[in-house]
């Protein structure tokens, strides 16, 4: 069921009548040789039912197989797929990026290549956005992993929920569409590490979820590793929370009372006693534990200047070796370059045409 139905559409909340609009599709693609056409022709389907003007935008995240080449074929076939060849593996987050950038839609959907996000929620996401939503995101049920990876995505919702400062839905990846006017905040913000999820959730605007059932993954290969996804879970905690340095501080204060409750019993007994301070092993593991939570400490510390150091130097996310199908393939971001200009809309053209030709300002 799709929440439209439940929305009361006000004046301002009012779209383009959905054939006049164009829906760009962002996919992320490494190693996915084997569903890529497959893939292809169920998002084209789900697009074709909406009736609007649409692209799909893959973007190859240096994939060792055959992944280029299928894409380019697809491409080849037709005008509306389009292509970026990252000159290297630079991340999934990088590829959301670009595919945001490239983008020149109304709205972006941003789904995965595996065929776990169902290319039919598309339909629901389009009626939900004509409704008067700038965002709607899908929120998993029934996924179909093994019972401990379930256990640690919901583990990690809770936990994030808990602790960032942005309130992020839980069970929301990245599957959802967005207005154009939120893909272009998203892109323009500077964040080097990013959770897509979060930084969604952090722009505002008019946001709500629908239940989509996760599907399965058409091999049993998942592209992500677990070192990989502990790494976007640490990204998450680190960029929407700073209770690592709260809880710091809090032990480094309980620390610092701890130790002046020991230096005056010390001095206590030495100076007003004068008996022997005994407990060499005591004080050893007393020194023993403080010091490990300065590591502690220090490590965390490292983790912000870490990512501190990385924006600073402002290395590109991402670069492009190569682009198909795209008209002026010399422009970095087609979303932006769009927004600049001021022309008036387009007037809408038949569906059969490009839809860059057609939809250019």
């Amino acid at each position: 069921m799709s929440a439209a139905s439940d929305i009361q559409t006000t004046k301002d909340s009012a779209r383009k009548p959905v054939t006049d609009v164009l829906i760009s599709v962002v996919l992320p693609v490494f190693n996915e040789e084997s569903v890529l056409t497959e893939l292809q022709q169920a998002v084209e389907e789900a697009l074709q039912t909406v009736g609007s003007q649409y692209e799909i935008i893959f973007v190859n995240d240096g994939s060792s197989d055959k992944s280029g080449l299928i894409l380019d074929e697809l491409a080849e076939l037709n005008p509306r797929v389009r292509v970026l060849h990252f000159a290297k593996n630079f991340g999934h987050q990088a590829a959301v990026q670009a595919g945001l950038l490239h983008a020149i839609g109304d709205a972006i959907v941003i789904m995965d290549s595996d065929m776990q996000d169902s290319p039919t929620a598309i339909v629901d996401f389009v009626e939900t956005w004509q409704a008067g939503y700038d965002v709607v995101y899908a929120i998993r049920t029934k996924r179909k992993e093994n019972s401990l990876k379930r256990w640690a995505f919901q583990t990690f919702h809770k936990i994030l929920n808990q602790i960032s400062h942005t309130p992020i839905p839980r069970d929301a990846g990245n599957f959802g569409l967005i207005d154009r006017k939120v893909a272009i905040q998203i892109a323009q913000l500077n964040d080097r590490d990013r959770y897509f999820p979060g930084l969604r959730s952090w722009v505002g605007y008019r946001q709500t979820g629908i239940q989509v059932e996760r599907m399965a993954r058409y091999d049993d290969n998942p592209r992500v590793s677990f070192v990989q996804l502990c790494r976007l879970a640490k990204t998450a905690i680190f960029s929407f929370s700073f209770l690592p340095l709260t809880i710091f501080y809090l032990i480094a204060a309980l620390s610092t009372l701890v130790c002046l409750a020991l230096i005056s019993f010390v001095l206590y007994h030495k100076l007003f006693t004068g008996l022997a301070i005994p407990g060499w092993a005591s004080t050893t593991i007393t020194a023993s534990f403080f010091g490990a939570l300065n590591a502690l400490g220090i490590g965390i510390l490292g983790e912000y200047v870490t990512r501190i150091y990385d924006q600073v130097r402002a290395r590109p996310m991402y670069i492009v070796g190569s682009k198909t199908n795209f008209t002026n393939p010399e422009i970095e971001a087609p979303l932006l370059a769009r927004q600049k200009q001021s022309e008036p809309e387009p007037t809408p053209v038949s569906r059969d045409l490009d839809p860059e030709y057609s939809r250019q300002r």
